[in-house]
């Protein structure tokens, strides 16, 4: 079992720039894919990133395409999210997810595939 702790979320005007953590505990982090999503106000929880446990593989919304990076750190059990160019619509909650795959190198893309998830951390973006 592993929990996941977010921080980094905050409020920045458009333009601007976050990087998001997401902190695991368990010794086994390697064998975890992960990923990252968020909820607006009234929306559904929508995809927005994911990588695969070495990070060798990635997959991400077109919407954040070209502007944000996840990233991990095995070492310090640690996923990340570097947010560039945020506009307002980028405005969420931001969850990071985590599922024990193994040895797999899949990326994770559908939610209801993860089984452990952050308490989330809220990103506001001004216009």
């Amino acid at each position: 079992q592993v929990q996941l702790v977010e921080s980094g979320g905050g409020l920045v005007q458009a333009g601007g720039s976050l990087r998001l953590s997401c902190a695991a505990s368990g010794r086994t982090f390697s064998s975890y894919a992960t990923g990252w999503f968020r909820q607006a106000p009234g929306k559904e929880r929508e995809f927005v990133t994911a990588m695969s446990t070495t990070g060798g593989r990635t997959d991400y919304a077109d919407s954040v395409k070209g502007r944000f990076t996840i990233s991990r750190d095995n070492a310090k059990n640690t996923v990340y999210l570097q947010m560039n160019s945020l506009k307002p619509e980028d405005t969420a909650v931001y969850y990071c997810a985590a599922k024990n795959v193994g040895y797999s190198y899949d990326v994770v893309a559908h939610a209801r595939r993860y089984a452990y998830w952050g308490q989330g951390t809220q990103v506001t973006v001004s216009s």
